[in-house]
């Protein structure tokens, strides 16, 4: 048998290091990801209008100096208008995007964060799945956007775009992702 360095864990070990959770667990659900912006009116642009995110909410937080925007693929139909009500429904969907903004890093030069993909490793990137992946990077090339893979690189059907902040995002089609994942 491989050492775990050359392969990773097999499909044993991955089999035992995997339990069933408690029961309450069984209604838990991945509701956000927080990333830390440093311009939210570049970042924002970023995910609405490049990415397609919906702004969901928006919480000022005045005396701990930050804001958090909550996004998420929803339709704006569906955003309650009600504070209190848009609050419980925000923090009921799935997956979402929380941008949390400590007010007065934009016009630090001195300010950036880690996206976690040079040393110290640490955190990776976010996904996004698109119907096609090839008419989203068009899309992303007209905008502007940088990447760092495209799928002529030799990802077959994924790419990797940055956000304003450096962040890493993996453009992937779900639909292509068997053979994607072929060797």
């Amino acid at each position: 048998m491989r050492a775990m360095e050359d392969r990773g864990l097999s499909d044993e070990a991955v089999s035992a290091a995997c339990k069933e959770g408690e029961a309450i667990t069984k209604d838990f659900m991945m509701q956000q990801t927080m990333l830390r912006v440093k311009d939210p009116a570049r970042s924002l642009d970023f995910y609405t209008r490049i990415l397609g995110l919906t702004l969901l909410q928006k919480i000022d937080y005045p005396s701990m100096h930050f804001t958090n925007y909550f996004l998420g693929y929803e339709d704006k139909g569906d955003i309650p208008g009600d504070v209190r009500e848009r609050t419980a429904w925000t923090f009921s969907r799935r997956g979402t995007i929380e941008l949390t903004h400590n007010w007065g890093s934009e016009v630090d030069d001195s300010l950036w964060y880690h996206h976690g993909n040079d040393k110290p490793l640490g955190f990776g990137h976010i996904g996004i799945a698109v119907p096609d992946i090839t008419a989203a990077c068009k899309l992303f090339e007209k905008q502007g956007v940088k990447f760092l893979k495209k799928p002529s690189s030799g990802l077959k059907d994924r790419a990797f775009i940055q956000d304003p902040d450096g962040y890493y995002i993996e453009v992937l089609s779900p639909a292509n992702m068997v053979a994607a994942m072929s060797p």
